[in-house]
């Protein structure tokens, strides 16, 4: 079995992700990935901005790893990397399992301070 530890994302990759993650236009366009592949016309339309910025937005996503596209000849599709949130996910269950070490050893000391 794996440790937590070595499927944490480096520094830098997981600041690539979370600058990925930073903006509502690439939040969505996450969102709407997940629904499924789909082309850049596709995901700049329902917010309403011009395709420049849509694939500004999408290289930010991709340079995260949290995107892939591929071209099939004028058209661009991106769906959703297959490991695209593996590394944050370890991040966070890290977090949350030394908040819980934590909160385990308050609860001895508070018991052995308070036995029933």
């Amino acid at each position: 079995m794996r440790s937590l530890h070595a499927s944490s994302p480096t520094p830098e990759r997981l600041d690539r992700i979370f600058i990925a993650l930073s903006d509502g236009h690439r939040r969505a366009m996450v969102d709407r990935l997940a629904q499924g592949a789909a082309s850049v016309s596709d995901l700049a339309k329902p917010l309403a901005i011009a395709l420049p910025s849509a694939l500004k937005h999408l290289a930010v996503l991709e340079a995260g790893g949290l995107v892939q596209s591929h071209k099939a000849g004028r058209v661009r599709t991106y769906r959703i990397a297959p490991d695209a949130f593996n590394g944050l996910e370890a991040w966070v269950a890290e977090r949350k399992a030394m908040w819980h070490r934590q909160f385990d050893a308050l609860d001895a000391l508070l018991q052995e301070q308070d036995p029933p």
